[in-house]
């Protein structure tokens, strides 16, 4: 080997050298390709912090606990809204399949940034302040999510088949789009049904 040999491998080496000392500083500017599925996940757990134990059999008036989180995997930040909506048994729900949301409007919003890898958690409390019968149906005039009130007047016909008045409270996942400025639905929805018989 001569000289200009010696110096190129010397300049590789070096260079490799630096390249490696510097990648943790080089991760936090520069996004590196990762392996698997990017995704969102959204979830909704019991009163007690388990997936069981869900409000079931509601009476107005009185307030019921759940816990709302959302885990990012998408391989980058990003900013998230939770729509909390609510409906009987005829009114639509979201079409995961074909992007669409419900046509419902929201009676609560969460809105939070997310990093890479991390998890929001918080905890739900919502109640039916207001709720009538009328006839053969139940009439929930307002929900309370967190103590917001929020009118919704929304009835629901006994449900001869389940013996009960059916109700839902779901949660929509909507992620930002930043080139659109504006958030989008993210395909996922989780719910609970409610049978106001008290």
């Amino acid at each position: 080997m001569n000289f200009q040999d010696y110096r190129t491998l010397f300049q590789v080496g070096s260079l490799a050298f630096v390249l490696l000392a510097a990648s943790p500083a080089l991760s936090l500017i520069v996004s590196f390709p990762r392996g698997g599925e990017s995704f969102s996940e959204l979830w909704l757990l019991g009163p007690n912090h388990m997936a069981e134990d869900y409000p079931f059999n509601v009476q107005a008036g009185e307030s019921y606990s759940l816990f709302l989180g959302v885990g990012n995997h998408l391989g980058h930040s990003a900013y998230y809204l939770v729509c909390a909506k609510f409906r009987n048994q005829t009114q639509p729900l979201p079409n995961a399949s074909g992007s669409e949301p419900s046509s419902l409007s929201s009676i609560y919003e969460f809105q939070f940034f997310l990093a890479d890898g991390d998890v929001w958690e918080t905890p739900v409390t919502f109640a039916i302040p207001g709720a009538s019968i009328q006839g053969d149906s139940v009439v929930v005039e307002s929900v309370s999510v967190n103590d917001r009130i929020l009118q919704v007047d929304c009835s629901s016909a006994w449900d001869s088949e389940y013996s009960g008045f059916y109700f839902q409270l779901f949660f929509e996942l909507w992620l930002y789009n930043s080139t659109r400025s504006s958030f989008q639905f993210h395909d996922r929805f989780v719910g609970i049904w409610l049978n106001m018989t008290g």
